[in-house]
């Protein structure tokens, strides 16, 4: 099983998108730090989380817990998009997590630089824009590496 961590995502829609994703593929969800969104039934419905109980998630209110509850720091593949190495570059395996800043200023400082031997990005090939939307960006990611890993 992939992991996918969300560091103190904004956009309800984003993460409902994403919880989908996970839910499709049976990978589970991380939400990591301070949420822009609360977690009742009635703001997950408002975002379009109706199928929320199919989401393998757990919360982890700091970074510190979710590095804790993970176990390993050399399964963390940190994505930046854009960022030098592309992540079909990345030795992503089963069991691996894919952690992702939030939608206005990525992940922390602190956070690349501890796992700037793992961080990886998307290309963007024109450099017209400063980044991808959130929930493409783990999809593109995420079905890559499950690509890889089952052979598709």
């Amino acid at each position: 099983m992939l992991h996918v961590a969300l560091w103190e995502p904004e956009i309800p829609p984003n993460t409902g998108n994403i919880a989908r994703l996970c839910a499709a593929t049976g990978t589970r969800l991380h939400l990591i730090g301070r949420l822009g969104f609360r977690l009742d039934n009635r703001s997950l419905r408002r975002a379009g989380l109706d199928y929320w109980p199919a989401v393998d998630w757990v919360r982890h209110i700091r970074f510190d817990d979710f590095l804790q509850a993970f176990g390993n720091e050399n399964r963390i593949w940190c994505v930046e998009t854009p960022y030098e190495k592309p992540y079909t570059q990345a030795a992503i395996a089963d069991g691996d997590c894919l952690l992702f800043g939030n939608e206005s200023s990525g992940l922390p400082a602190s956070i690349r630089q501890r796992f700037a031997e793992r961080l990886i990005g998307i290309p963007m090939l024109t450099g017209a824009v400063r980044s991808l939307n959130l929930a493409t960006a783990v999809g593109i990611v995420l079905y890559d590496a499950l690509r890889r890993l089952h052979g598709w």
